[in-house]
C-alpha cells in the first residue's frame, strides 16, 4: 500500500511585521477533503507536524463566510471531531523516514507561513522524495514549505519551477498582506521560482514535473485528485 504523508503546520500563530500575531492554523478543508481522496483512493495517509505537536484548525476556515454555509460548517465541524485523534496526536516530522513514503501533500492556512517555511525535517524529507522524483504537492499558503527544502548552498531546491499558492491579491483582498513579515507569492518570487497565479480564490492547479500546487482553498481538491493520479501512474 503506498503512504502519502501530509505535513501539517503546528502553529497557531502568524507573526506580523511589527511583533503582533494573527490567528493562525491549518485550513480546514484543504486537510480534510484531499484526506478523504487519498483514503478513498486506498492510500495509507501519515499525518506529521514539526515536533509533533498538537495540529491547530485556523478556526477562520470553519467560518461560514468561508465554508459557504451553516450546513457546511457543521458537516467541517463533525469530520474534525472524528479526527481530533489525528490532529491533536500526530506524528513529529523528525520521525518520518522518508523511504516509507510515496508522496507528500502540504496544505495550508496561515500556519505554515510561520512554521513550515523553514523547517529543517519537512526540508530533509522533500530532498528525499525529490530525488526519487516523487509527487510533491501543495495548496494555498502550504506552497510556503517547499522553502525549507534547500541545496548544500542553501538554494531554494524548487528555484526555476512553476508553482502557485495563496496570491498576493488574495492576501490583500483578505486584509493581512499589508502587515506580513512576507507574502507567499513574494518570498516565492524571491527565491527563484516562477509564480502564476488566476483569478482570486478560483480553483487553479500548477504541474511542472512532480510538483503539484494549488493556488486557494477552492483547488485542495483538484490538487488531491491529481496526486492520486501521479501515484496510479507510477504503480
Amino acid at each position: 500500500m503506498t503512504t502519502v504523508l501530509i505535513a501539517l503546520t503546528g502553529s497557531s500563530v502568524w507573526t506580523m511585521r511589527d511583533g503582533t500575531t494573527v490567528p493562525a492554523g491549518f485550513w480546514a478543508d484543504e486537510f480534510l477533503d484531499p484526506y478523504a481522496i487519498f483514503q478513498s483512493a486506498g492510500h495509507s495517509v501519515l499525518v506529521a507536524t514539526p515536533a509533533g505537536v498538537a495540529a491547530p484548525v485556523q478556526q477562520y476556515s470553519l467560518d461560514e463566510s468561508m465554508t459557504g454555509s451553516a450546513q457546511r460548517s457543521a458537516q467541517i465541524r463533525a469530520e474534525l471531531s472524528a479526527m481530533a485523534e489525528i490532529v491533536e496526536h500526530p506524528s513529529a516530522l523528525a520521525d518520518v523516514d522518508p523511504t516509507m513514503i510515496d508522496a507528500i501533500y502540504i496544505p495550508g492556512g496561515h500556519g505554515p507561513m510561520e512554521d513550515l517555511y523553514a523547517d529543517f525535517d519537512l526540508g530533509r524529507i522533500l530532498i528525499a522524495l525529490q530525488r526519487r522524483v516523487a509527487p510533491i504537492v501543495t495548496t494555498c499558503h502550504g506552497t510556503i514549505g517547499l522553502l525549507s527544502a534547500r541545496t548544500t548552498d542553501g538554494q531554494c531546491l524548487y528555484d526555476g519551477y512553476e508553482m502557485t499558492g495563496y496570491s498576493d491579491e488574495e492576501e490583500r483582498l483578505g486584509g493581512t498582506g499589508v502587515a506580513a513579515l512576507f507574502t507567499l507569492e513574494s518570498r516565492l518570487r524571491a527565491e527563484g521560482a516562477k509564480y502564476i497565479a488566476h483569478q482570486p480564490w478560483s480553483p487553479f492547479v500548477v504541474v511542472d514535473r512532480n510538483l503539484i500546487t494549488g493556488q486557494n482553498p477552492a483547488s485542495a481538491t483538484d490538487v488531491a485528485t491529481k496526486l492520486v493520479a501521479a501515484l496510479a501512474r507510477t504503480s
